[in-house]
């Protein structure tokens, strides 16, 4: 039973999500309104606090309001990257020279890129460190480096803080998201438990922070519905169930609990009755039912404002997100193969990862292949997520001040978002998946707003 209190902080990144009903094809409308997010509350230790991020929600920072990530344990091909829990860190100040040969089919022993300026683990990823004083506080306990310092941990697993924050809500170092068994050990957001009844979880996915039961399926609610009102009766229960509130189940924040009928009560959330989809037959974070006019999937928190001249295109399999030409808009992953499995997909990184799956490290054919999506001079930032940033179109790094030839181009979390050559029309998603591992440890991935077959959106 949960004792901790609610705590509703008004997000101005939280932006509103509506997803359109009707045909196959309906859009997600662009993100607009305010939102907030609900968690709740806990100890924390002195100083540190909770951030809202237009993405990840409610996380922790540190006394400078620096995000907290975690880096828990992954299983690789050969192997395995990360911390175990209740144990000292594995992130040291040692540089990794070469790869680890722990994802296959690339053996052990290949020097790393740009050695001369690699950087250690704990200079990319700085252990939160505690004074020698400090003691544990609820989650909240202590483990030894092995250079004896003391460094935080939650739920037993070492904190970091990440050198791409710069300021409190940036999350670029990570996500909450769940990725593949080949993508690499990414190091993961820490925050308050949502708040949310014991039945519900949140799926984070391409439209948001969606919400899901139990089971994993999706929860939607109807226009047809009054405030704190079912009109879904006769026919309607042949495609819609009710979501069941349990007897001792009692109205809280956003939730509300309302009887249907004498003894059967049911869940609403933000004065919205909530029911699951039968057609959707158990698949994980279905959007199927948001086809039915008048009907949406739920979000705790919608995904960030998009800038404003994207498009949305329908695919075979779903719907991206798209520029102003209707050509597929895609992002690109990148984690080198070294024991600290550093990211490689920001303009900070090297680039030689990048340039040899886009372009056979032929950086001009590279950037024929892949362009960045051009933003205007004076283009504003529709979001924290969504920016522009200036780089230099052939080795893919910031630009300096002033730079020749440098080009300003829209970034998502801070890095460049591209369109494909091989993409000879609106629709097309022919670079889904281009790269080492499907594009999940190298390379370029759409940006799916809805994915059919469930293997892109999340």
């Amino acid at each position: 039973m949960r004792s901790c209190q609610a705590v509703s902080v008004t997000g101005l990144l939280g932006l509103a999500l509506l997803l359109a009903g009707g045909a196959a094809s309906a859009r997600h409308e662009q993100p607009s309104a305010v939102g907030h997010v609900d968690y709740l509350s806990e100890p924390m230790p002195p100083g540190f606090r909770v951030t809202i991020n237009d993405i990840e929600g409610a996380v922790f920072a540190d006394q400078n309001g620096k995000t907290l990530y975690t880096w828990p344990l992954h299983k690789l091909r050969n192997g395995t990257v990360g911390d175990y829990k209740n144990t000292a860190s594995n992130c040291t100040s040692e540089v990794d020279t070469v790869n680890s040969g722990l994802e296959s089919p690339t053996p052990a022993g290949y020097a790393l890129p740009e050695l001369a300026s690699r950087k250690s683990c704990v200079q990319v990823w700085p252990p939160a460190l505690a004074a020698s004083d400090a003691k544990p506080v609820g989650k909240w306990t202590l483990i030894k480096r092995h250079d004896g310092a003391k460094q935080w941990a939650y739920d037993g697993y070492p904190l970091y803080t990440s050198m791409l924050d710069r300021q409190p809500g940036d999350v670029l170092g990570g996500t909450k998201q769940k990725l593949p068994g080949d993508a690499p050990g990414v190091r993961v957001p820490i925050g308050p438990p949502p708040n949310i009844p014991p039945a519900f979880e949140i799926a984070e996915v391409g439209t948001g922070r969606m919400l899901v039961n139990y089971s994993g399926e999706s929860v939607y609610s109807w226009d047809g519905d009054g405030v704190d009102k079912s009109n879904c009766v006769g026919a309607c229960l042949t495609k819609w169930a009710p979501v069941p509130a349990a007897e001792e189940s009692q109205s809280h924040g956003d939730w509300t609990v309302i009887e249907r009928s004498p003894g059967i009560r049911q869940w609403a959330f933000r004065k919205k009755p909530l029911y699951t989809y039968i057609p959707d037959d158990k698949r994980p974070h279905g959007l199927g039912g948001s086809d039915e006019s008048g009907w949406h999937n739920v979000y705790t928190l919608p995904a960030p404002a998009w800038p404003s001249e994207f498009t949305q295109q329908a695919t075979h399999i779903g719907i991206v997100l798209a520029d102003s030409h209707g050509r597929t808009i895609y992002v690109y992953r990148c984690g080198d193969d070294a024991l600290d499995q550093q990211a490689c997909d920001y303009p900070s990184a090297p680039q030689e990862y990048r340039l040899a799956v886009c372009g056979g490290g032929d950086a001009a054919r590279c950037l024929r292949t892949w362009p960045p999506v051009l933003a205007p001079k004076n283009a504003k930032a529709p979001s924290r997520s969504w920016t522009t940033i200036d780089i230099d179109p052939l080795t893919g790094h910031f630009a300096t001040p002033g730079q020749p030839g440098a080009i300003h181009v829209w970034a998502y979390r801070g890095r460049p978002v591209y369109t494909f050559a091989g993409d000879p029309g609106p629709g097309d998603v022919n670079g889904d998946a281009w790269g080492v591992f499907y594009g999940y440890r190298n390379g370029f991935k759409a940006f799916w707003l809805r994915d059919d077959f469930y293997t892109n959106a999340g």
